[in-house]
């Protein structure tokens, strides 16, 4: 809502906001809905309220990094994203794989996974908040410093595992306050939500992925070509360099 329109530069820095009410019309709120994102946004210093000026829309920071990917090769481009990155881990544990983990990865019934969340930051701000699980039996290969230091794809091929697909959905989601408070973001922030399951060459899921990204600094983008002659005419989209792709983290 709000936060999409500073995003995309409906309103630009500097801009005074319309006020609570004409703004609740524009969404077809109420006042409480947007005076609570109106508190969220300023929380997130993306807005500054003035008492009897209404709210203005702040500028960036200086020099604060924005994360862009192409869509079409994104697993490589989270590859370099992590080597380029810092990564502070959360919490490392092992136990039964939840429900959903087990089938996307045709785990055994009570089958256990290293289960590791860690958030990402790039010139020290905090981006993406990352929930892996690993079978036991690989992930008893590496340890919990390991994983703090090192990509977790290379642990995954030091321990032998030879990688060979990857399923990837992305979503939005809004933010909990576990992952509000690990990310710097209010509760309930609009979050980009990214699923995959990474299969060896047997077809045995070795990783499951759910990472949450703020919005406000990393964005997803697509180049488009238009294609084909008459009514076959249609957008597909461009491809990068196939040398330039690299395996899954």
């Amino acid at each position: 809502m709000l936060r999409d329109d500073l995003s995309n530069g409906t309103y630009s820095p500097g801009t005074t906001l319309p006020g609570e009410q004409r703004l609740a019309e524009l969404h077809a709120v109420s006042r409480v809905t947007i005076r609570r994102a109106l508190d969220a946004l300023a929380a997130d210093g993306l807005i500054e309220k003035r008492a009897g000026s209404g709210s203005v829309v702040r500028a960036p920071d200086a020099g604060s990094a924005t994360l862009a990917a192409d869509f079409t090769t994104l697993i490589p481009q989270l590859v370099a994203m992590g080597q380029s990155t810092t990564a502070r881990l959360l919490s490392f544990s092992y136990g039964p794989a939840p429900d959903v983990v087990a089938t996307a990865m045709a785990l055994p019934q009570g089958g256990r996974v290293q289960t590791a969340v860690r958030v990402r930051l790039v010139e020290g701000r905090p981006f993406s908040h990352l929930t892996t699980y690993v079978p036991e039996a690989i992930a008893t290969n590496y340890t919990e410093a390991d994983l703090a230091t090192t990509p977790l794809f290379r642990l995954l091929e030091r321990s032998g595992v030879q990688v060979d697909a990857a399923h990837q959905s992305v979503t939005a989601t809004l933010a909990s306050p576990d992952v509000a408070e690990a990310l710097g973001v209010s509760v309930g922030s609009a979050l980009l939500s990214l699923r995959r399951v990474v299969r060896d060459v047997n077809g045995q899921g070795v990783e499951y992925l759910s990472a949450l990204y703020r919005a406000d600094i990393f964005r997803l983008e697509m180049s488009l070509n238009r294609v084909g002659l008459g009514a076959e005419r249609h957008w597909e989209p461009v491809i990068g360099d196939q040398a330039s792709r690299e395996a899954p983290e």
